[in-house]
């Protein structure tokens, strides 16, 4: 059963639908007890970093999702913000991250972006694998297209918990895993084939 934690941010409609898709037990999740029996988590996450670690925090589902993840060792997928909440900190804003990966996310340095538009980095966008046995890529193939809408990524610490690369001007990391966490920084729901495929392939880690 896959849980989808719904407090206040992300479009959770799409996963759900997705997964509906598939056949695949799902549960959007707005309240801890509602955690029960979940064997995945997806934490999505759309907006400003700050609010979206307010809104989760306040949720009351923090403390039990966090109990999953480390002492369960429940896979968990972060989604965008999702994923930038999985870091240290962030230069958005002021509240500490969840510190579940060891990263900061700093705005996207655009001096090398050629067009006007710099920021938001929003559109169709390629991925480097890194790990090419990384479940979560499987059947999934360098320079595959993903959808970004995002000013800011996810600076990793250490190399090693870098899943992909994407260029917009230089290389960040645009997914990380470290252990059973997991996150992307583009959104699988808006990314059709690919992106259904990889939701499919965390349904099946």
């Amino acid at each position: 059963m896959i849980g989808v934690i719904d407090y206040g941010l992300g479009n959770i409609r799409a996963f759900s639908n997705i997964y509906k898709s598939f056949d695949i037990p799902h549960r959007i999740i707005t309240q801890k007890h509602e955690l029960s029996g979940i064997e995945k988590i997806i934490l999505p996450g759309v907006g400003a970093f700050d609010d979206a670690m307010k809104k989760f925090n306040t949720s009351g589902m923090r403390n039990t999702v966090e109990k999953m993840v480390f002492e369960n060792k429940i896979p968990i997928l972060g989604v965008c913000v999702g994923l930038q909440m999985l870091g240290n900190s962030s230069d958005e804003g002021v509240e500490e991250g969840l510190g579940w990966i060891d990263a900061n996310v700093k705005v996207l340095d655009t001096e090398k972006v050629s067009h006007s538009t710099k920021l938001p980095h929003m559109g169709w966008n390629t991925i480097n694998i890194i790990n090419k046995e990384e479940l979560l890529f499987n059947g999934i193939h360098d320079k595959k297209r993903f959808y970004f809408l995002h000013s800011y990524y996810f600076d990793c610490n250490h190399e090693e918990d870098i899943l992909t690369l994407t260029n917009y001007g230089f290389n960040f990391a645009s997914s990380a895993k470290k252990g059973n966490i997991y996150g992307v920084q583009f959104h699988p729901e808006k990314s059709l084939e690919n992106g259904e495929k990889l939701l499919f392939n965390f349904a099946k880690i």
